[in-house]
């Protein structure tokens, strides 16, 4: 066998639909992973599907200086669905090229280099995000990163205002953060950093790679703070698992955006299919859904498995259970044991991100295998 970069696990997936994944023997699981968020309307929908299919056979590709009308009205989707005034949108392939961007615009419009990052924040691994990432288990074997970036303890507003001065260019965080391990941040604490940015003259990006696109119980996650950034980062699910992702600016910030571009910048098959999912995650009020499905699972772990685990945080379908031993041999009993897939969150952290559009029955099937394994 040809030699590969990822480690892959022992199931191979062959098909998905809905909030169901079977593997090549036949066997179905729950996908209370959702690849990382990628699949916020369950996997193949019908609509998504159709828009892509469609799309595919009239135009697969077409460089973005070129006007194309899956594109344009993407650009226009994601615009209305900006948080206040954050309504210009580049386009892209992934997260952390979203991330990217958002570091270099603000690098350019405020003539200034100082980038303000969190503890345990996660914003990717190419090099710029990945010098605004946390952790150094990433980052060893490929230092020196690019330069210029300060990090601060997340949710303490005092070090943040300390920090944030007359050189800085943006700060950097998320919401609730997802790798580190499913940490919400209080709504004084993102309300702090929105005004000392502005008092400033930096950048705030919010990086909603993650927590976007309804998983939280709001569009976005800011929405839930009443906080509207200078920047606004999305990707995973935007296209239901095509790649893609977009940084949404305000004018100051999207001016003269400097040199910066992308070949791949919403080609017309990801334009189509991210416009059908934003179409079924507002149409079927996806949001709303995640929020009940979200407090409903939380609270049936807390009544089922009480002191066996040491928390269960989150907002909407973005579940954190911190557990008392390690967590990957709870992962692998639930996928072996139960056909549920889920995700870590550090080496004591479970991570739930299904399909925003599962129902009780799904939520209770899992919470059963839950228990049954922690418990």
């Amino acid at each position: 066998m040809s030699g590969f970069v990822f480690s892959e696990k022992p199931i191979e997936i062959a098909s998905g639909d809905g909030v169901t994944l079977t593997d090549a023997n036949g066997t179905e699981y729950l996908d209370f992973g959702a690849s990382y968020a990628c699949t916020p309307v369950g996997h193949c929908h019908p609509e998504v599907v159709d828009a892509a299919t469609s799309q595919l056979e009239e135009l697969m590709y077409v460089q973005a200086s070129y006007p194309h009308a899956a594109r344009t009205a993407l650009y226009e989707r994601l615009s209305e669905a900006g948080p206040g005034d954050v309504d210009d949108v580049w386009l892209c392939n992934s997260g952390t090229e979203a991330n990217e961007a958002a570091l270099k615009f603000a690098r350019h419009a405020t003539g200034r280099e100082k980038i303000v990052a969190t503890t345990q924040g996660f914003h990717g691994r190419t090099m710029g995000a990945l010098a605004a990432t946390w952790k150094q288990k990433y980052k060893q074997g490929f230092e020196p990163l690019a330069g210029g970036v300060e990090f601060v303890e997340y949710g303490d507003a005092d070090a943040m205002r300390e920090t944030v001065d007359d050189e800085t260019a943006a700060v950097i965080l998320e919401p609730l953060q997802g790798e580190g391990g499913i940490n919400p941040a209080a709504t004084e604490y993102l309300q702090t950093v929105r005004e000392a940015t502005a008092e400033a003259g930096a950048a705030m990006v919010l990086d909603e790679i993650q927590t976007g696109l309804g998983r939280t119980g709001s569009m976005w996650a800011a929405e839930r703070h009443d906080v509207v950034p200078d920047v606004l980062t999305t990707a995973k699910g935007l296209a239901s698992g095509l790649p893609i992702g977009a940084t949404l600016c305000r004018d100051w910030i999207a001016e003269d955006a400097g040199n910066h571009g992308s070949t791949f910048s919403g080609g017309p098959v990801v334009s189509a299919a991210a416009g059908a999912t934003l179409d079924v995650i507002e149409r079927e009020d996806l949001p709303d859904h995640a929020a009940e499905m979200g407090a409903y699972i939380r609270g049936q772990i807390e009544e089922r498995l009480g002191d066996d685990v040491r928390d269960v945080r989150g907002d909407g379908l973005m579940i954190g259970i911190e557990v008392k031993r390690g967590s990957n041999r709870l992962l692998r009993d639930l996928a072996i044991e139960h056909q549920v897939l889920a995700l870590p969150a550090g080496r004591t952290v479970l991570r739930l991100l299904p399909p925003l559009t599962l129902e009780r029955e799904h939520a209770d099937a899992v919470v059963d295998a839950l228990a049954e394994v922690i418990g």
